[in-house]
């Protein structure tokens, strides 16, 4: 038996212990909560306010059957009473024609269902939720990876944040729908040929949100108003980051910017990487290496130079205020054993010694993290902070160990660099500042609503290594983050001295001026040991060579160029949810070719990037979208939509079109 109620606009399913909720959220959108006897109270996922349906919800129900439908997106419970073990199953559709988008599957035929529960005797489950699978579907996003792949159809992925690898588990299918995974748990999901399984080892309900548009644009416009729309990004930042692991004191960053001013190179960021500081967990300058903040940012600010910092959420037992972050309960605690999960050697250690983290999902930790932060950095001149390890980076990897105010890890731990980030951006608004950009290591559904931008990570500097780049930046976009970046050159090693990575890093940087932040950075050889008094090899834009020094200058002038038209960009994605950086499909859905391009990506609506990312190319193909007559930037030479032209891809440039009328200034004006 299966009974059916009707409460405020939301749809109760009831049969056996479990219940069920389908409530629209959202236009065309709907959110589906199930558990065993109740839905919990609290949620600790991305959706916390339902944005306006578009219209009111219509609900029907019968002996067996009941929908459900919000504008675009129709839902079916059916209850089939012929079955051999019958549960209520699930099926989305588009209202318009009555085309099934999703639907649920069973396990089995007898048990289990399509939702299932394996308690723990604590109130949790371990839960599962099926999905029949379709032939042709293509599915994007689910944060960025390291797998190589655009199209994630037939992968089987871990459900938890690691280094370069960043979990959110939202996917854009090619069959008109999106769908949310809204379970912060640790887990997997399993894109198979015969279902599609999501799973989390430990939580209290499943909850996700599906919603159906007729275009991708539609789709993503609909998920950010779900999870929350980014900021504008600020004017300053659309410009040149330069970093490196990384500047001992603050002469030797100063000198930098000073140098790229001498130079006439234009720079709107530069780092003071990790260990800046006295201790970690004091979130201070050591005055010992950088006696004058506070003068520093001031020069730096008449170069029209922003200064970002390094913040780690760890805590050394040296730290100043070890004892009241213990005492107070703001560290992550631990299910067995002590508060600490790394080890690394930070000031005053004469060798790697363990280090606790902060516990951002705290509302009492965010307060006085953020007071150290305002009255440290802020109150120096400095908002701009490089949230690094924020996954968090732990040692071991064992997130099902931690305890945080939100709840057991094994069940959580994925909000932890998004709740990281909503402590600057409270910290930010509380101080009556703008929202400035938060580079962050990691991210989870809604971590864009706090300014968070991503970046890929500590990726190897290698050819390989620049193609997984291109395919892990759109899946992240398509996942909401319309802010990402690289390192360009890649993280670990990297000789300016070497011919052959020279050519890399040329071609990183010509890829690397098109994505939503640019900005340099990498441990390059000579490298050393991990700790306090570590310094990898140079690392500025002349460190590669005279005739690598010729065209990276040029990027540099060339993204200049190019700034309000990024702004423009940024905008756009602020309001629509759209990314500036997006796969072909994004802005060309009828092309079926468009959903399967997996090298090439759109920078905005006029501009079609081809990145080289195999040394020694001199040409490439590029496949140019239906629906549009191309320009080569390069050339002027104009080509018909749905044609593979050979393009010319000299050391000094990548395939670069535009559609025809748009004015660009890509090409350097004569005389310069």
């Amino acid at each position: 038996m299966v009974t059916f109620r009707t409460t405020d606009g939301v749809l109760e399913v009831r049969h056996r212990h479990e219940v069920l909720r389908i409530a629209a959220w959202g236009a065309d959108s709907v959110r589906v909560r199930a558990a065993q006897y109740r839905i919990p109270a609290e949620s600790h996922g991305a959706l916390d306010d339902a944005p306006p349906p578009g219209g009111s919800p219509v609900i029907t129900a019968e002996a067996h059957r009941a929908t459900l439908v919000n504008g675009g997106l129709t839902v079916t419970v059916e209850h089939d009473t012929s079955a051999a073990y019958p549960e209520p199953l699930l099926t989305f559709s588009r209202t318009a024609t009555g085309e099934t988008l999703l639907a649920e599957s069973r396990q089995h035929f007898w048990a289990p269902g399509a939702r299932s529960y394996q308690g723990n005797r604590s109130g949790a489950y371990g839960i599962t939720a099926q999905f029949a699978a379709y032939d042709g579907e293509r599915l994007y996003g689910l944060g960025q990876r390291t797998h190589g792949r655009l199209d994630v159809k037939g992968l089987g992925l871990d459900l938890v944040q690691r280094n370069a690898e960043v979990n959110i588990p939202f996917v854009l299918s090619s069959r008109g729908y999106g769908f949310l995974w809204n379970v912060p748990a640790v887990g997997r999901v399993e894109f198979g040929a015969d279902a599609t399984r999501w799973h989390a080892g430990q939580a209290r309900e499943i909850d996700y949100w599906v919603t159906a548009a007729d275009t991708p644009r539609g789709i993503l416009g609909r998920y950010a108003d779900a999870t929350g729309h980014s900021p504008e990004l600020p004017e300053w930042a659309s410009g040149f980051w330069q970093c490196k692991l990384r500047y001992l004191d603050q002469e030797e960053l100063l000198g930098v910017a000073r140098e790229h001013r001498r130079r006439g190179l234009p720079m709107s960021v530069i780092v003071a990487d990790y260990f800046h500081w006295t201790a970690m967990g004091d979130y201070a300058f050591d005055p010992a290496e950088w006696p004058d903040p506070r003068a520093m940012a001031d020069e730096l600010a008449e170069l029209g130079v922003k200064l970002m910092v390094s913040i780690w959420p760890t805590v050394s037992p040296l730290s100043r205020h070890f004892a009241e972050y213990r005492d107070r309960g703001l560290l992550t605690g631990t299910d067995q054993g002590v508060e600490v999960h790394q080890m690394i050697q930070d000031k005053g250690m004469a060798t790697p010694m363990p280090v606790a983290f902060y516990d951002p999902t705290n509302p009492d930790t965010r307060a006085f993290v953020w007071d150290l932060v305002r009255r440290n950095y802020l109150e120096h001149g400095i908002d701009v902070f490089w949230l690094d390890a924020s996954e968090p980076e732990l040692a071991p990897s064992h997130p099902g160990n931690l305890v945080l105010h939100a709840g057991p890890g094994a069940e959580v731990a994925n909000i932890y660099p998004r709740e990281n980030a909503r402590l600057f951006a409270e910290g930010m608004a509380a101080a009556g500042r703008a929202p400035t950009v938060l580079l962050s290591r990691s991210a989870w559904a809604g971590s864009q609503r706090y300014g968070a931008a991503v970046w890929s990570g500590d990726i190897p500097a290698t050819w390989e290594s620049l193609a997984v780049q291109v395919r892990a930046g759109l899946n992240v976009a398509v996942s909401g983050i319309p802010w990402w970046t690289t390192d360009i050159g890649g993280f670990h090693g990297g000789d300016a001295s070497d011919p052959a990575y020279q050519e890399l890093m040329v071609r990183w940087f010509q890829y690397g001026v098109f994505c939503p932040l640019f900005r340099l950075h990498g441990d390059r050889e000579p490298r050393t040991p991990t700790g306090h008094t570590q310094t990898g090899g140079p690392n500025e834009v002349w460190s590669y060579g005279e005739r690598a020094y010729g065209v990276i200058a040029e990027q540099l002038r060339l993204r200049e160029r190019l700034r309000p038209y990024i702004q423009e960009q940024m905008r756009v994605a602020a309001a629509e949810g759209v990314p500036p950086m997006r796969p072909l499909f994004v802005d060309f859905p009828d092309d079926p070719a468009a959903w399967e391009v997996e090298d090439q990506f759109m920078f905005g609506p006029d501009i079609l990037v081809a990145p080289v990312t195999e040394p020694g190319v001199t040409e490439r193909t590029v496949r140019l979208p239906l629906g549009r007559t191309w320009t080569d930037a390069w050339t002027g030479e104009t080509h018909a939509g749905g044609t593979t032209p050979t393009a010319a891809a000299p050391f000094e440039r990548i395939p670069v079109f535009i559609t025809e009328g748009a004015d660009l200034p890509l090409r350097a004006p004569a005389g310069d």
